[in-house]
């Protein structure tokens, strides 16, 4: 069992995984090109393409969209995010998904219209993938100069390759974590969904 595997077989067993998301790949590669402020591609994308091997599913099944956070707090303006999201549209084109870009610097200013709770100043990109409702979802792959992958996984691999959700109780609601839990669940039955009470108080 992949989950159970010491940190650096993990690690290696998850570039071998994700490397069958055709799609994915393309993503890193082309977001590469644009040169971000400390980007990763993260979430659904990673650990649902996981989710996918190791239940013998296709790779891409089940995946909305792919997620590119960035950092970038020197303008904080809507006209400069939406200047990056329009770049990436020229690179992404042809690809068969939809790709989001988000600058983490400008959180703060809409979290909490859209959740209902304030959320502080991200200081970086990992801060942002920090605060994800379960802790399975906190995972973050970018390529390096020279090819090499750095992936962020502030709660290590074992819950992503051993299909356990986690909560995650540092910014996001329960109501968040549960339906998000709740339509995984749909896609993927073989999922071990821990309950919010399971995790430590905030």
């Amino acid at each position: 069992m992949i989950g159970r595997l010491p940190l650096d077989e993990q690690l290696a067993a998850l570039k071998s995984v994700l490397s069958q998301n055709e799609t994915l790949l393309e993503v890193l590669d082309r977001t590469s090109s644009l040169a971000l402020p400390g980007w990763y591609v993260t979430a659904g994308c990673l650990f649902q393409t996981v989710w996918n091997v190791v239940t013998d599913r296709l790779p891409t099944n089940g995946i909305k969209d792919y997620d590119v956070f960035y950092f970038d707090d020197s303008d904080l303006s809507w006209e400069a995010e939406d200047a990056v999201i329009r770049a990436g549209k020229e690179v992404f084109v042809g690809l068969p998904a939809e790709v989001e870009i988000r600058n983490e610097a400008r959180v703060h200013l809409w979290y909490e219209q859209k959740f209902g709770v304030a959320c502080a100043p991200y200081t970086a990109t990992e801060a942002a993938i920090d605060c994800f409702a379960a802790t399975t979802c906190c995972l973050g792959v970018r390529l390096e100069p020279g090819g090499r992958w750095r992936v962020y996984a502030p709660h290590g691999l074992s819950d992503v390759f051993n299909l356990v959700v986690r909560p995650n109780p540092v910014l996001a609601p329960r109501v968040v974590y549960e339906t998000k839990a709740a339509r995984w669940r749909q896609q993927w039955p073989e999922l071990s969904v821990l309950d919010w009470s399971s995790s430590p108080s905030r």
